[in-house]
């Protein structure tokens, strides 16, 4: 909020490197960013102010380190520190002042931010430590898929104490941790906070994240005691028989680093490394895999292991270890965010309960039960249900349960920690160990995603489109972690083509500018020597199954070049070109080395496409057309990327490849006499025409082929995971968005109202959401894009970055009668409403919006008549400039 005393102009959302607060930031030199709120009409920024200083409070000038002094411009997003050089581990304090056109003046409230280590030097004498350590000859980082290869021994999972005696008053305590590959930090037996699978998983081998926590108010007088869980998480995959294991990566044994600096009140400091002086003992959980599910037996250790009364004499000394490098987590972590009660159970006897939860989702089950000493607990959770009624794992990766062991009578309150599946029913098997009464008392499905808040939002008077978007949307969360999965059960996996195609939905709904930024660097680490970008990042397998089909393909890799230049429109930071360009370059360097005749060949096609066989390898496009497709818009994007970066080289390089790939594509796939490309598949003509591939005397011929497909099926669609985006799109360009709505707002064909027909509640993997594949999956959810474009009309104007100048021009307005959109852009909070010819609109304080309605000349705006403000009639409608504020338009 502001300390502006008039609400005329307030600075809110103070963020440094994008985040709020952040613990921890990977720079010395960060940048800066707002928002701006106020009661009044067309407010611009006109200057700024910018101060950081050592102090929380400010008026003391000799702790300032940087006064920019009022800098006149426009700019909100990514100012750039320019101050004294900042230290590592340390807290800094920023104050945010603006000046508008309308003589307005404010102050943000004061913000923090703690500078991370950036170096191994940083970690001082922090040590990596363990249980065990995985010898050199079973440590396999990339598995080919094929592999026989298995680990025959089961490594304990580690717990690890250390008891601290604090006799002096503590000012502050920064902690800075790394358990690979989960973990949970406790403190005097608590949990320091609700994520879970921390850190995020990481191409291990190249680096890893750690987080920085704020312990200062966790510490006691006197014994304290620093507890720490390890789990496999990605890092590990454990062999064990009876349990689904879907590959075998193995960078090494769960291991923990930590540094804990603590400063008290005479001015000493304290730090407590991670060293030979730490506790361990075997884990409680006896078993935990991403791909298996996770066993806890109680009889290991006691519920107050990690108090600091607990006897850990018998507990045995760690042993060092190497480990990777490691970087500040600057994603949202991964926490609970729903919870599901049951709403049936099916009582199939007495030892076996099924519970349907209602939603398919991402996560685990928590169980309240009563319980005796040996009983045991089996959970299976499942998408689906068999014929019997029960738990149906046989297309999600099975077997997959959690199971719970007691040691004493009396009940407990349970759930897994390092590991998820996707779910909606869970089939409970109670085992007593003497024929004596188990129960449940409550149980409950968690879902969990990566905390990324929810920054839009759609409905509609059409009842279809707003399930369809909740069906789309919850595919969306229950894939989107710390990487954004394919399915959160069987692979969960980053499957690249999701980035580029499913990011501008993404995007419209959550922030996620950071874990866009993230899967960037994924892809970085995994890209190998020859410049390949493989179709999953981080790549944790080498799918070797018939070649490099799994993992070579153009439409996935390009998501390194697609994802980064759709990021920097969507939110105005250069680092998502500058980071990456080199590996954009070595990318097309290695395209344009396979392709022959500037044609590729290789990868997938339009993967899940309709066709009339069982769906997975394009059935009805011709290969190499989505290919080299992406390859020209590749070499499209690179032009314009290496033109902003001033690589004029470059540029006419890309300038030179992308006419060479058209006139090859042309040549190869385009029939001059039936105005078709390739076999003449929905997919093929869309890509041609969205991606410019097709000459302008053509296009009317080529744009009535598509038409005259889509009319022929009776408006049915035909394109899978590649072609479905581009064939809206291309209908969109047309002006053809009667034809989107018509293929989409019917339920008696595969589509989207067909999975909801068929009782799906999440995005499934195939348009006629078969049982024999996925039924949470994030890929074929192109339509929500167009709900947020089309239906609630939100863009941008041709050159604008970060929504600085929006574009609102809602379609099908006479078919669809009432809509309403929001959408956080990057200078705040943006909405569309229409209920019957009643619009209203709200347009953040320093930006601008051109809305296109209907033509007509009674509108009134605001309670005057739109002469008064600035429109134009144009072939779209009547185009009216609107500044910053809300705004009421009816007739």
């Amino acid at each position: 909020m502001s300390c502006s005393a008039s609400r005329k102009l307030q600075v809110t959302n103070v963020l440094i490197e994008g985040r709020e607060n952040p613990m921890g930031i990977n720079t010395l030199t960060p940048s800066f960013s707002w928002k701006l709120q106020s009661e009044e009409h067309d407010v611009m920024q006109t200057s700024y102010r910018i101060t950081v200083s050592t102090e929380d409070d400010l008026s003391k000038t000799q702790s300032i380190l940087w006064d920019s002094d009022w800098v006149a411009t426009e700019q909100s997003l990514y100012n750039t520190y320019e101050g004294e050089n900042l230290q590592i581990g340390t807290t800094y304090y920023i104050r945010v002042a603006i000046k508008d056109n309308r003589g307005n003046v404010a102050e943000s409230e004061i913000q923090r931010f703690h500078t991370g280590l950036l170096s191994t030097s940083d970690w001082g004498e922090a040590q990596w430590i363990t249980k065990e350590v995985l010898p050199d000859s079973l440590v396999n980082p990339l598995p080919l898929s094929s592999s026989k290869l298995r680990i025959d021994k089961n490594y304990d999972l580690p717990v690890f104490r250390k008891n601290v005696e604090l006799d002096k008053k503590i000012v502050s305590s920064i902690a800075y941790i790394s358990g690979l590959g989960h973990y949970e930090l406790l403190m005097n037996g608590q949990h320091v906070d609700d994520a879970v699978l921390q850190p995020g998983w990481t191409k291990y081998d190249k680096e890893a994240y750690y987080v920085v926590y704020d312990l200062t108010e966790h510490w006691q007088k006197g014994k304290n005691t620093i507890g720490v869980m390890l789990g496999n998480g990605f890092y590990y995959i454990p062999p064990i028989k009876g349990r689904y294991q879907k590959h075998k990566v193995a960078f090494g044994l769960p291991k923990l680093k930590i540094k804990v600096v603590n400063r008290y009140v005479d001015g000493s400091e304290e730090v407590i490394d991670s060293d030979e002086s730490w506790k361990v003992h075997r884990s409680p959980i006896t078993f935990s895999s991403m791909y298996g599910g996770e066993d806890y037996d109680e009889h290991v250790l006691p519920l107050n292991w990690s108090e600091p009364d607990f006897d850990d004499s018998a507990w045995d000394a760690v042993l060092l270890a190497d480990g990777p490098t490691l970087r500040v987590q600057e994603t949202e972590p991964v926490r609970i965010m729903e919870q599901f009660k049951p709403q049936s159970v099916n009582r199939i006897n007495e030892h076996l309960h099924v519970y349907d939860f209602g939603q398919n989702a991402s996560g685990v089950v928590h169980i309240k039960m009563k319980g005796h000493q040996g009983d045991t607990v089996r959970i299976y959770p499942a998408e689906l249900l068999n014929e019997e009624g029960r738990a149906n794992q046989k297309h999600s990766g099975s077997p997959y349960y959690y199971q719970y062991v007691f040691a004493q009578d009396g009940e407990v309150s349970w759930r897994p920690r390092f590991t998820y599946y996707g779910f909606r029913y869970a089939e409970v098997r109670l085992m007593p160990a003497n024929n004596q009464q188990i129960t449940v008392e409550d149980i409950t499905a968690e879902h969990i995603r990566n905390g990324a808040r929810q920054i839009g939002s759609f409905q509609s008077s059409d009842t279809l489109f707003n399930q369809i978007h909740t069906l789309i949307n919850w595919g969306i969360k229950s894939n989107m972690v710390s990487v954004f999965t394919d399915c959160p059960h069987r692979e969960k996996l980053g499957w690249l083509e999701q980035l580029h195609l499913m990011g501008p939905s993404v995007q419209y709904n959550f922030d996620v500018e950071r874990l866009f930024a993230k899967s960037l660097g994924d892809m970085r680490q995994s890209q190998t020597e020859e410049g390949l970008v493989p179709e999953t990042a981080p790549e944790y397998v080498h799918f070797d199954w018939g070649g490099d089909v799994f993992r070579d393909s153009p439409e996935w890799g390009s998501s390194s070049i697609i994802l980064a230049w759709y990021a920097y429109q969507w939110y105005g930071n250069k680092a998502f070109l500058t980071d990456n360009y080199e590996m954009m370059k070595k990318y097309m360097n290695y395209l344009k080395g396979k392709a022959k005749d500037n044609i590729l060949y290789q990868g997938l096609g339009d993967w899940y496409d309709l066709g009339p066989e069982r769906p997975g390898f394009s059935q009805l496009t011709t290969p190499g057309i989505t290919a080299t497709a992406i390859y020209y818009y590749n070499w499209k994007i690179m032009g314009e990327i290496a033109e902003l970066l001033e690589d004029e080289e470059y540029k006419l390089y890309a300038d030179s490849l992308q006419q060479g790939v058209y006139k090859a594509f042309n040549a190869k796939f385009y029939n001059e006499t039936d105005a078709m490309y390739g076999s003449g598949s929905q997919t093929a003509l869309s890509m041609a025409l969205y991606m410019g591939l097709v000459d302008e005397t053509n296009k009317d011929k080529v744009l009535a082929n598509l038409v005259k497909d889509i009319a022929n099926r009776d408006t049915s669609f035909t394109a899978g995971d590649i072609g479905h985006r581009y064939l809206l799109q291309a209908l969109q360009q047309a002006g053809r968005d009667d034809l989107v709505y018509a293929m989409h707002n019917d339920d008696t064909r595969p589509g989207y109202g067909y999975q909801i027909r068929q009782g799906a509640t999440a995005l499934t993997e195939s348009w006629a959401a078969l049982p024999t594949v996925s039924n949470n999956h994030f890929m074929l959810g192109h339509l929500m894009e167009w709900f947020h474009t089309r239906l609630g009309g939100l863009g941008q104007e041709k050159g604008s970055i970060a929504y600085k100048h929006l574009r609102i021009s809602p379609k099908m307005l006479d078919v669809v009668k009432q809509r309403a959109v929001t959408f956080e852009s990057p200078y705040g909070l943006v909405r569309f409403e229409q209920d019957g010819e009643r619009y209203q609109v709200e347009i953040p304080v320093n930006s601008r919006c051109t809305l296109v309605l209907p033509p007509s000349s009674d509108y009134q705006i605001n309670g005057k008549i739109v002469e008064t403000q600035e429109h134009t009639l144009t072939d779209d409608g009547l185009e009216i400039q609107l500044g910053s504020g809300i705004y009421d338009i009816k007739k």
